[in-house]
């Protein structure tokens, strides 16, 4: 991998990196626009972020404390972490490429994202989109269920679990788009995938 930061998007999909197409390269049914497919991320992290969040309460009322628990405290902490873990989760999916990749901010749009555009098979490009995902939201959120005093991982994982909801979605297209033994790719702000001859 080798990354280049270049810090703020400022909207213009032209400006983020392309390549030429492969033969028969067929773009995801997903929004062209940046704006619109940040609507989208933060529409569906609202939903998420109450089933995370109910899904916590719930967990602490049938904890053998009967729900006594101090939740300030945890929630402050538990929510400051989510958002140090913004740069990080995109360092996670910039991990997962072998050659160039590029990281940008939309702070505007309430964004962070990497675009590499070398090819990928489908089962990397899903386990790159999840990477982050299990490491900063699941894995902690999961450990919190199974004990409950860690209430501080608890909120960290309801945290990071909605804000991954724009990689679910990719996660989405690339199942139920990409056949089997399909190739995939970023140019620009949108995913591509094509089926390598022979």
């Amino acid at each position: 991998m080798k990354l280049h930061y270049e810090k703020t998007f400022n909207g213009d999909v032209s400006t983020l990196p392309q390549r030429s197409h492969a033969p028969g390269a067929v773009k995801f049914r997903e929004p062209d626009d940046p704006s619109r497919m940040a609507l989208i991320a933060n529409g569906g992290a609202v939903v998420l972020f109450i089933l995370t969040f109910a899904g916590l309460v719930l967990r602490i009322l049938h904890a053998p404390t009967g729900g006594a628990v101090d939740f300030l405290t945890p929630f402050m902490i538990g929510s400051v972490l989510s958002l140090l873990m913004f740069f990080p989760h995109e360092l996670l999916h910039a991990s997962c490429f072998r050659g160039d990749v590029y990281l940008y901010t939309f702070l505007k749009k309430g964004m962070l994202f990497v675009v590499g555009p070398e090819d990928m098979s489908r089962g990397r490009f899903v386990f790159m989109s999840l990477l982050p995902n299990l490491v900063f939201g699941f894995l902690p959120y999961i450990l919190f269920l199974i004990h409950p005093s860690w209430l501080v991982l608890g909120v960290f994982g309801a945290m990071s679990i909605p804000c991954g909801f724009g990689d679910y979605f990719n996660v989405f297209n690339a199942l139920t788009q990409v056949p089997r033994g399909g190739l995939v790719y970023l140019s620009g702000m949108n995913s591509y995938w094509y089926l390598p001859k022979g």
